[in-house]
């Protein structure tokens, strides 16, 4: 397989290979963390202190849908679609030319009618960046529900589904997603593990765990607006859930990736170049 361009990345995957065996350098779908503060034991019993409210920094743009927070110590930038003022599509690209990046992307968009809002990341996969699992795009279904064991982080369990229609969103774990969903969604990416269920942070997490990394996250609070959260530098998942819990207050939400997680926001002016991805979230202004 490949391996990645980035030095940085590079390095990471080289500690990922060193802790997890044999496993082949630059297969995303495999990006198993060193020091992922995994104690089932305690994991299960901690608890959260309820945060301060995050302060927007300087640099916020109020007519951005996205704002950079400050959390206990970490600083996200959080961004919020609305159903009412948005529509969420995945775009992947033509099998054997996938965008891969937003700029491939936003070329082949040309003069959209629909205009993005911002885009991310949205979901795991594999070295051609085909998604590992679940994926519909525009009712199409390019790949079945993955409920098979594995590692890495998408076989986390539970994982879930992020999916919904042109007015409706929301996150399921994969399970129950198998379970209670019978007609096909618009649109739905699978990725892993959930970061919280029914408002409970993932069993397997602590409260703040060694383990720092750039991570996304997608979560639906009571409302219907999705709540996409990116952080801009190293975070615990513990303190990422914590902040879907606490902060967006969404009961469920879904880990996206963690270091190739990438954010474009043309009102800002940021298109971030990483990685080659595989799956995009694009939410379009109405």
């Amino acid at each position: 397989m490949r391996k990645r361009a980035t030095s940085t990345v590079a390095v990471v995957l080289a500690l990922v290979l060193s802790a997890c065996g044999d496993q082949t350098e630059g297969e995303p779908v495999t990006r198993t963390e060193i020091g992922s503060g995994v104690n089932t034991a305690q994991a299960a019993n901690d608890e959260v202190d309820a945060p301060a409210a995050p302060e927007a920094t300087p640099d916020s743009d109020p007519a951005s849908p996205c704002q950079r927070v400050a959390y206990k110590g970490a600083t996200l930038t959080h961004c919020i679609a609305d159903p009412k003022n948005h529509r969420v599509t995945m775009v992947l690209g033509p099998k054997g030319a996938y965008f891969r990046s937003f700029s491939a992307l936003s070329s082949a968009r040309g003069g959209s009618a629909q205009p993005v809002a911002f885009a991310v990341n949205g979901g795991m996969f594999d070295e051609a960046g085909a998604p590992v699992g679940y994926y519909v795009e525009n009712g199409e279904r390019r790949r079945e529900l993955n409920r098979a064991d594995g590692p890495g982080n998408f076989h986390m369990k539970p994982n879930g589904v992020f999916y919904g229609t042109d007015t409706a969103w929301r996150v399921r774990t994969t399970e129950d997603f198998y379970a209670k969903v019978s007609d096909r969604p618009r649109f739905g990416t699978q990725s892993g593990p959930m970061l919280l269920i029914d408002g409970q942070m993932h069993p397997e997490f602590q409260e703040d765990g060694p383990s720092k990394m750039v991570r996304n996250g997608v979560g639906v609070d009571p409302q219907g607006r999705a709540h996409f959260v990116q952080s801009n530098g190293g975070i615990s998942f513990g303190l990422f859930a914590a902040f879907f819990r606490d902060v967006a207050q969404t009961p469920n939400a879904l880990y996206l990736d963690g270091n190739v997680s990438a954010l474009w926001v043309p009102a800002e002016n940021r298109m971030d170049a990483t990685v080659p991805l595989g799956p995009l979230i694009v939410v379009e202004k109405r």
